[in-house]
């Protein structure tokens, strides 16, 4: 079970003692330096001025969130949970 509203990742990953994996927020894969992914002004203005403003996706400084889930093959159950979280720099 692996929610998410694409913000920040959480750090409640367990396993229940029947086999389910949960965390409450896997978290947000893009461009850390945005709201939501989109540039930061755009959204800002737009909350602001509560008008139509076209957003664009932002591009600097990539993140990824995710979660690895081990499952047993045999019941299909969780065995394990880990959270992922990588900052990709650019040299």
């Amino acid at each position: 079970m692996l929610g998410t509203h694409t913000h920040v990742q959480t750090a409640d990953e367990s396993v229940s003692e029947n086999g389910t994996a949960c965390i409450t927020d896997v978290g947000m894969t893009g461009p850390e330096e945005s709201i939501i992914g989109m540039k930061k002004d755009e959204v800002v203005k737009r909350f602001l001025l509560q008008t139509h403003v076209r957003f664009e996706p932002a591009v600097n400084r990539p993140m990824l969130n995710a979660v690895a889930v081990e499952i047993d093959d045999a019941t299909g159950k969780a065995l394990s949970i880990a959270r992922i979280y990588e900052r990709i720099t650019f040299e």
